[in-house]
């Protein structure tokens, strides 16, 4: 894989100027009345959005090895270029997004420190474990949990334990294994989540761990007085023209009443196209700054709040240049099965990747109609398992990574 140079870096903002000019003021309509511009031939895509489309037909490739159900969808300039799905994946599909939807919910902090800055004129550095931001939180089990600060709670270093069987902790880039401990319990979503242990104190490691997001998010269910959906609809989805989304609520016999800050969004694929593409525009959407644009930069940027990992505000930013071939203002957010939401500013790029096991399109999570699954190929598949001698499903991080390279290898000009 060639390395993404400066000297191409810089010939790609150049000679892209003109057409990313040309793509300035133009936004989607909802997909009721037209939704996105779209090319679709090679030729097309190649004038147009400056795109080779093998590349992209080889990102999908890596899409299709890693998950059992999934898609691409790529938006340069402003145009739909690549539209593809495999198994129970489709346009207007309402699949649970796990983790990414903890961007959403960073997004959403971001727009209530803009919003509400006399109610929290500290912004990040709050310390938010107090009666007046937290009061579900007393009596506190850590006295530590005083000096967590909103930036900790979103960079994930505010000393939450972190989840599953293996967690890890990373002090300056260095991992340390940590022993597993309770997590979330959607039963008692709020409770279970501040009651997770540290395992240091705030902002001494990071470990990524779910609390962490969800009590941001109870922050912001207090300061607005409005639940994270209500007020993701109202500062988001409906200036920017989603339609039919929702959050996982219905779990079994249990309806959650807040949804999960550390994800289950469930968005339909063009939608989430419209919110990487708010990012890319710095926060803006067709004459509204509906994303405060500093913050947005703080997203795609190293942070104090985060010595140890490149992982900020709920995004894993490029900032270090760690994914070689990307620019290193990409930044995005993965979620569990293989979903991922990519923005690369500097190219006017944003990538949607669908993953996701059966269970994460059962129409029943969210209660919202569903259209008819006609693809059941994929029914029991699954991915082959990385070894030393294969790379295996790249289903996860690895394979977000590999689609962010060669979707920015794609770029032509």
């Amino acid at each position: 894989m060639q390395l993404y140079t400066l000297k191409r870096f810089v010939f790609s903002v150049l000679m892209g100027g003109a057409a990313a000019a040309c793509a300035a003021d133009y936004f989607p309509p909802p997909d009721s009345k037209g939704g996105w511009r779209t090319l679709s031939t090679a030729a097309e895509i190649r004038e147009k959005a400056g795109l080779e489309l093998s590349r992209l037909d080889t990102a999908y490739q890596v899409c299709e090895r890693g998950t059992q159900n999934g898609g691409l969808l790529v938006v340069r300039r402003g145009y739909l270029v690549y539209e593809k799905y495999f198994g129970r994946a489709s346009r207007n599909a309402n699949p649970d997004m796990a983790s990414t939807g903890k961007a959403y919910t960073s997004i959403a902090c971001g727009v209530m420190l803009n919003e509400f800055r006399d109610k929290i004129p500290e912004g990040l550095d709050t310390k938010i474990f107090t009666e007046k931001y937290l009061p579900q939180a007393f009596p506190l089990n850590d006295p530590r949990k005083a000096d967590i600060r909103l930036g900790h709670l979103l960079c994930m270093t505010a000393g939450y334990w972190g989840e599953g069987p293996s967690p890890s902790g990373f002090v300056a880039g260095k991992s340390q294994p940590l022993k597993p401990v309770p997590g979330q319990n959607i039963r008692d979503l709020d409770r279970s989540s501040l009651d997770v242990p540290l395992w240091c104190a705030p902002g001494e490691g990071y470990s990524y761990s779910s609390p962490a997001p969800h009590i941001a998010s109870i922050v912001l269910r207090n300061l607005t007085g409005m639940e994270l959906q209500d007020y993701i609809r109202t500062r988001l989805a409906d200036p920017m023209g989603w339609e039919s989304w929702g959050y996982c609520l219905h779990r079994g016999d249990y309806d959650m009443p807040h949804a999960n800050g550390a994800g289950s969004i469930a968005v339909h694929a063009t939608d989430a196209l419209r919110f990487g593409y708010c990012l890319a525009k710095g926060g803006q959407w067709a004459g509204r700054q509906l994303v405060p644009a500093d913050y947005i930069r703080l997203c795609q940027s190293a942070s104090p709040y985060n010595p140890h990992t490149p992982f900020v505000l709920q995004f894993e930013n490029n900032a270090d240049g760690h994914v070689l071939a990307a620019p290193r203002d990409a930044f995005f957010k993965s979620g569990a099965g293989g979903f991922g939401l990519l923005v690369v500013p500097s190219l006017d790029l944003v990538i949607y990747k669908l993953g996701g096991k059966d269970g994460q399109y059962d129409p029943a999570l969210t209660g919202l109609p569903q259209p008819e699954i006609k693809d059941h190929s994929r029914d029991n598949w699954q991915p082959l398992q990385r070894s030393a001698y294969n790379e295996g499903s790249l289903g996860g991080d690895d394979g977000l990574r590999r689609v962010l390279e060669l979707v920015s290898t794609a770029v032509v000009d």
